[in-house]
Order: C-alpha cells, then sequence, then structure tokens
C-alpha cells in the first residue's frame, strides 16, 4: 500500500491504545471490507503530527481480493486526511520496513505570513540563512553516531545512520520559502525535527556551522538545538531494490 495523510489529525502512525493513530484507522477499514482482522506493517513510524506522502505498508491476508476494488472500498471509508493511492501485489517476502533501502524526509519553512500551506509549512522568524544552514548540514553527510539528534527516551540502541543527503533549498519562484531534504538509510525518533531546530539555529547565528561535528561526537540530545514542529515535516519516498 502506498499511503498519505495529513498528520494534525493523527497521533502518528503506529497503532497506541486509546489513540486516533493512521495505522489504526487504515487497520479498521480493512477489517471492515476483508471481515478479518488484518495487521499492516509501515516503512516508517512518523510521530503525532508528521505528514507523509510516500509511506509504504504491506499486509496479509487470506481474501481472495481485486486490488482495484480494495483500493476503492478503503478510501471510502478512511477519514480524508488519509489516503491510500495504490494497493498491489508483492512476493510473499516483501517487508515494508525491512527491505526499505532509504528514506527521504522533506522538511518545509516560510518566512513570511502564509495561510494555504500552514498545514505542512513552519513560519519561521526572522529569515534564517540558508547558505550558513547548508554549510552546517554538509557535515551530516555520512555514516554516524545520531545520538545527539535523537530523543532522549529513545529505546533503540543502535544510533548510527548513514546520510545520503542533506540538502536546503529555495523553493522554485519564491525567495520566502525553503525546503530541507535528508535522505538516510534509516532515521531514529525525532532525529530530523532535531536536525531542523539545531540548524535554523545555524541559520540564526546562533551556532556555527563548524559546531556540527562535535555535536555528532558528544552523543547528548541536550548538546543539540531544539526539535522543530511536527507540521513541517513530511516522510517523502521510501526506496526499495528494483527487483
Amino acid at each position: 500500500m502506498d499511503i498519505e495523510y495529513l498528520g494534525s489529525d493523527w497521533h502518528g502512525w503506529q497503532s497506541q491504545p486509546g489513540l486516533d493513530t493512521v495505522q489504526g484507522a487504515i487497520e479498521s477499514a480493512l477489517k471492515t471490507v476483508l471481515r478479518e482482522h488484518v495487521s499492516i506493517i509501515g516503512a516508517g513510524r512518523t510521530d503525532t503530527g508528521v505528514n507523509a506522502s510516500g509511506q509504504v505498508a504491506h499486509f496479509t491476508t487470506q481474501a481472495d481480493i481485486d486490488p482495484f476494488r480494495l483500493l476503492a472500498s478503503i478510501n471510502g471509508i478512511t477519514p480524508s486526511s488519509i489516503a491510500v493511492s495504490s494497493i498491489r501485489q508483492v512476493d510473499d517476502g516483501f517487508h515494508a520496513r525491512f527491505d526499505a533501502r532509504s528514506r527521504m524526509y522533506r522538511y518545509r519553512i516560510g518566512t513570511t505570513p502564509f495561510a494555504l500551506e500552514s498545514a505542512y509549512r513552519w513560519w519561521v522568524r526572522p529569515a534564517p540563512d540558508i547558505n550558513r544552514m547548508n554549510e552546517a548540514a554538509n557535515y551530516l553527510i555520512g555514516r554516524h553516531d545520531f545520538t545527539s539528534f535523537c530523543r532522549a527516551q529513545s529505546e533503540t540502541e543502535n544510533k548510527v545512520c548513514d546520510v545520503s543527503e542533506a540538502t536546503w533549498t529555495t523553493v522554485l519562484g519564491t525567495s520566502d520559502h525553503a525546503d530541507f531534504i535528508i535522505c538516510a538509510d534509516r532515521f531514529l525518533h525525532g532525529m530530523v525535527r532535531a536536525i531542523v531546530g539545531t540548524l535554523i539555529e545555524v541559520g540564526h547565528g546562533k551556532r556555527e556551522p563548524s559546531e556540527i561535528p562535535a555535536l555528532l561526537e558528544k552523543m547528548d540530545r541536550t548538546a543539540a538545538g531544539f526539535a522543530a514542529p511536527a507540521l513541517g515535516l513530511t516522510l517523502e519516498l521510501v526506496s526499495y531494490d528494483e527487483n
């Protein structure tokens, strides 16, 4: 399943007792349509408020299904803030999370007031220096321990991630909107938002770009900057081997 959702309506991707989550809503819809309990596994566990335009999930069912009809049925049941864009059959061994080779997130900011994009773009004041932020972001590329950019309560012991891209670009046709693209083999809990918050501090002159390597070496979340708001973050692409 290829899935997109507006994170502001949900307490993240992963099912949690008593909370409305994207996984829970889709599983409920599948149970109604297929008349059996189906568990779905997503490629990434986005936090509360985080958006997705390229989430991938898989499930196994005993039912004989028509993917086209199932797609229409699911979208007819789930709330409008969730859209399943495609459903297709895959090999039995496919795993949406473990077979993923890389993930790409986009963080959107704007430096002047805006309304239509307020659900997924963060208004930053004053305008940060994009060149300084790119200089700092360049230090993130490569294989590093990202403990300093991971939530302290994370249960993940392995904090090493391989970042292949980390770049700020001005949105075409504007001078006041910018997007941050970051690609890696894996991401830690709260990692992208902590990175963005830290880079914004660099852009505001509160930190020097050259401080990033030292922050990585400290392996201390309190040494890095604040976590940027969830609304600006979108899981945009999950990549797999072609076969």
